[in-house]
């Protein structure tokens, strides 16, 4: 059949090593960090490989899957929820789970993810529908932290620990969100009103504080005025009156003085009735002794003209 000895073992040969290769593909595994893999061994469960070189027994011992043992993100699609107060919501959630036990998630559950979808769903209805819209959107954080510890103890027994449940979004009806919307509305118009009217009483605080700050400077500045005016009138009477005195006047002087005082106590048109002092009178003998010694003795004065 074969041309030659030496070709058959050759073939042999071949076939042989085709086999170790194969043998020792299937024997040797590497499993990467952060994953874990399941062997078993004749269709039962044998061990669980951990990160690193293993061996397995060809034809004999099987591997699974490898599970990604990182703490993964799964988000479900938007799920219609009722609220207390009979409203449709629909609710958009994203879990973040972890593998602990390989083999749990193995054995224990067929598809873990579908498991927590459904699982999150229930509890997700079970919780809003005790709850009114108003409360459903304001208590995200309450929502969270139930979620989270019904699906935490539920999946632990699949080998999955739940480490966070969020609500990305709580979407009402239409109508309710139009009815939002004004409401948001008039609540910003109501708060830019108080707003506007709070910064012009303020400003009219401030102005009416200006103008009063601006009165009390000014009447500070007449009182000084009036005060330096007062004092220089003073001192310029004090003046004239250390001029007079030292300048000795006589009757003549004083009494030319008073006349020339008196036009100016006449002056202004609500002097009705005013009163010349005494010496005033004493000072108009005195000019007319004087004025009496300027007329010649032997001249008569004229007379009157007969009425």
């Amino acid at each position: 059949m074969f041309d030659s000895p030496g070709t058959g073992v050759a073939i042999v040969l071949a076939v042989l090593a085709v086999f170790v290769i194969i043998v020792v593909v299937r024997a040797v595994r590497i499993i990467p960090q952060a994953r874990a893999g399941i062997v078993e061994r004749l269709g039962k469960y044998n061990r669980t490989l951990n990160p690193g070189l293993t061996l397995l027994i060809p034809f004999v011992d099987r591997l699974l899957p490898l599970l990604d043992l990182r703490e993964q993100v799964v988000s479900f699609p938007p799920q219609p929820v009722i609220t207390e107060d009979n409203l449709v919501v629909s609710i958009d959630t994203v879990v973040y789970y972890q593998i602990t036990e390989p083999r749990a998630a193995t054995y224990e559950i067929a598809n873990y993810i579908q498991a927590v979808e459904q699982l999150t769903t229930t509890t997700l209805r079970n919780v809003v529908g005790g709850l009114n819209l108003e409360e459903a959107l304001t208590s995200r954080d309450q929502i969270n932290g139930q979620l989270r510890g019904v699906l935490d103890e539920a999946t632990g027994k699949w080998g999955i620990r739940v480490s966070r449940v969020e609500l990305k979004a709580i979407d009402p009806p239409l109508s309710i969100q139009d009815s939002m919307e004004k409401q948001m509305r008039a609540e910003r118009d109501r708060r830019a009103a108080i707003l506007t009217a709070e910064g012009t009483k303020q400003a009219d605080i401030l102005t009416a504080e200006g103008h009063r700050q601006a009165a009390i400077l000014k009447a500070e500045g007449d009182a000084k005025a009036a005060i330096l005016r007062a004092d220089g009138e003073a001192q310029a009477i004090q003046k004239v009156f250390d001029a007079i005195h030292a300048g000795n006047p006589d009757q003549k002087l004083l009494a030319y003085q008073y006349l020339q005082t008196l036009p100016k106590l006449a002056e202004g048109s609500s002097n009705k009735l005013w009163i010349i002092p005494s010496e005033v009178g004493e000072a108009l003998k005195g000019i007319g002794g004087a004025l009496g010694n300027l007329v010649p003795e032997d001249r008569e004065a004229p007379r009157p003209p007969a009425p």
